[in-house]
């Protein structure tokens, strides 16, 4: 699917990259997959605009939103649980997850009280603090946490301090993206 070529069938939801905004792709457009990960993929179309689809969208590219569907953690932990949620995550510009790119600086469970559910509060950065997908980001990661069944409330914080650089991504990833 990366660098497919591929024409919008369909006027498609998108969110554009990098300032965030919400826009949508003309059916008939024409556009490259530079990236299929997590719950979206990104598009550039032939005139240079980079965006984000959400995968439920996939069909206005002619693909089966049910190849993308997310399957949720099992077992173990749901620290575990958690941090497995936050691998599915991924910048649109880089193909690797907000974990293994270091984003991720905390990740704390209590007991929410007179409840059986859990909150969970996590700190996190962006690469660029001026980075226009911050909020999309964040409410993607907040959106993906909720979904498992013991957590009753995701919070997240978007934090600057300390300032985010390439030495906090795992090797791993510093291969991948050739930073090493």
């Amino acid at each position: 699917m990366v660098n497919e070529m591929v024409t919008f069938e369909r006027d498609t939801p998108a969110i554009m990259v990098p300032d965030g905004t919400s826009a949508t792709i003309s059916a008939g457009m024409q556009a490259r997959i530079t990236q299929a990960l997590g719950t979206s993929f990104t598009v550039v179309t032939s005139y240079g605009q980079m965006f984000r689809i959400e995968n439920s969208d996939a069909d206005a590219v002619g693909k089966d939103p049910a190849e993308f569907a997310m399957n949720l953690p099992s077992g173990g932990s749901l620290e575990d649980q958690v941090w497995a949620q936050l691998a599915t995550c991924y910048d649109p510009e880089i193909p690797v997850n907000i974990v293994d790119l270091g984003l991720v600086y905390s990740c704390d469970i209590t007991a929410m009280p007179d409840s059986d559910e859990q909150r969970v509060e996590i700190k996190m950065t962006l690469t660029a603090p001026g980075c226009g997908m911050g909020d999309v980001i964040r409410n993607e990661v907040q959106e993906k946490v909720l979904l498992l069944p013991e957590v009753g409330s995701a919070i997240v914080d978007l934090v600057f301090e300390p300032q985010w650089d390439r030495s906090m991504m795992s090797e791993e990833a510093r291969l991948k993206t050739g930073l090493m």
